[in-house]
C-alpha cells in the first residue's frame, strides 16, 4: 500500500511539474542566436495575447533537418537565401498570404528584387536582415589601405589573420579573389580555390578559423585583419575606432535572411501575423538597434536617430558595391558534399 501511495504521489508531482508547463504555444519560432530583441517577443505577446515558443539555431545546416523531417513543427523560421532556395525546391515551404501582411509595404523594392534570386515570385519569404561579407582591419596594425582579398594571403601578416570557419564564406574569399563566381560548380575552379586556401593555411598567416570570436579578437587588438559580416563590423567599429571595414574590389557575398513558413506549420495565420508585426517600422528599428544587421525596412531606416549609423556605408553600402556582390545559391547535393569535402581537406580534418 505504501508503494502504491508513493507511486500516486509521484504521479501527482509529475503532473504538477510537467502538466503545468505543458500548455501549447500559439506560435513556434525558429531563429538565429542573438538575432532578435527579446523585448520584441514580449511586445508581440502583449499586443496579440498569443503565447510564443522561441528556439535558436547557429547555422542553416542545423536548422534544415529539423524542418525537413518535421521533428519540430515550427510555424515561422528565418533561413538564409540559399537555404530558402533549397527548402522551396524541396516543397518544404507554404505560400505566404500577403493579404495578412500589409506591412510588406515598408520593405524596400530593391530587397524584394534581390530575394527573387532564391524566391523568384516572392511567394515564400519576407526579408528580415541583410548584409555583406568583407574585411575588417586595424588601421594601427596595417600599413596600407586595404581594398582586395589579396591581403589575406600576404605572408607579412603572419599569425594575424582571422578566417571565417564557414565553408561557403571561405570559398567565397578564394573564388572571388581568383575571379570566379562564389557559386562555382567548375571542378578546376574549385581545385584552384582549394589550393589557395591550403597554401594560406600552410603559410602561417591564419591565426584562427572563427565565427563569433572574430568580434572580441578584433576589438581587443588580437589580430590585424579578419573576415567578417557587415553587421558585426558595425558593432566592432563602435567598440574600437581603429577598425575599418571594406568590401573588396573583386566582389563578395551579399546575403539576405528572410522569414518563411514551413508547409507543416500548425499556426500559419499566427505566423503571418508575426511577420507583419516584424515589418512594422518601429519594431524593425528596435531589432536593428539590437542586432546591428542592416534592415530592409526603408521606413525603419529613416527612424534611425544616430546620423552616423543612418548614413553608414557599412550598413547601407552604395549600389556600386552591391553590384559586384553575389547571393549564395544552393548548388545541389553533389556540390554541397563536394564543397564540404574540400573544406575538410583545407582544415586537415
Amino acid at each position: 500500500m505504501k508503494k502504491i501511495t508513493a507511486l500516486l504521489l509521484l504521479l501527482v508531482v509529475a503532473t504538477g511539474v510537467f502538466g503545468g508547463c505543458g500548455k501549447k504555444a500559439d506560435l513556434y519560432i525558429y531563429n538565429w542566436g542573438e538575432y532578435m530583441d527579446k523585448d520584441v517577443l514580449k511586445i508581440f505577446e502583449e499586443e496579440t495575447g498569443l503565447k510564443v515558443k522561441y528556439d535558436e539555431f547557429d547555422t542553416n545546416e542545423t536548422m534544415y533537418p529539423k524542418v525537413a523531417t518535421g521533428a519540430v513543427k515550427y510555424d515561422v523560421v528565418c533561413p538564409s537565401d540559399y537555404m530558402i532556395q533549397r527548402m522551396r525546391e524541396e516543397d518544404l515551404l507554404a505560400e505566404i498570404d500577403f493579404n495578412n501582411i500589409p506591412n510588406i509595404q515598408y520593405i524596400g523594392e530593391q530587397y524584394l528584387q534581390s530575394s527573387r534570386e532564391f524566391d523568384p515570385e516572392n511567394k515564400y519569404s519576407v526579408p528580415y536582415c541583410w548584409g555583406t561579407v568583407g574585411i575588417l582591419y586595424n588601421k594601427t596594425m596595417v600599413d596600407e589601405p586595404i581594398d582586395s582579398w589579396s591581403v589575406l594571403f600576404d605572408e607579412k601578416y603572419q599569425d594575424n589573420i582571422l578566417m571565417q570557419k564557414s565553408v561557403r564564406d571561405a570559398y567565397c574569399v578564394a573564388l572571388k579573389y581568383l575571379g570566379y563566381s562564389l557559386n562555382s560548380t567548375n571542378d578546376a575552379e574549385l581545385d584552384a580555390a582549394t589550393k589557395l586556401l591550403k597554401d594560406q593555411k600552410a603559410s602561417g598567416v591564419v591565426q584562427a578559423y572563427v565565427v563569433d570570436e572574430v568580434r572580441d579578437k578584433m576589438i581587443g587588438d588580437s589580430a590585424a585583419i579578419g573576415v567578417i559580416y557587415s553587421g558585426e563590423a558595425i558593432y566592432t567599429k563602435r567598440e574600437n575606432p581603429n577598425l575599418e571595414y571594406v568590401v573588396p574590389k573583386e566582389g563578395s557575398n551579399v546575403w539576405i535572411d528572410s522569414w518563411v513558413i514551413p508547409k507543416n506549420a500548425e499556426h500559419k495565420e499566427n505566423a503571418e501575423k508575426f511577420i507583419n508585426f516584424l515589418c512594422r517600422p518601429d519594431i524593425a528599428l528596435k531589432n536593428f538597434e539590437y542586432i546591428t544587421y542592416s534592415t530592409p525596412n526603408t521606413e525603419a531606416q529613416k527612424l534611425i536617430e544616430d546620423e552616423d549609423i543612418r548614413n553608414s556605408k557599412v550598413a547601407f553600402p552604395d549600389p556600386e558595391v552591391l553590384e559586384r556582390c553575389e547571393t549564395f545559391k544552393y548548388l545541389g547535393e553533389e556540390y554541397d558534399a563536394k564543397y564540404n569535402s574540400l573544406w575538410k581537406e583545407v582544415l586537415g580534418e
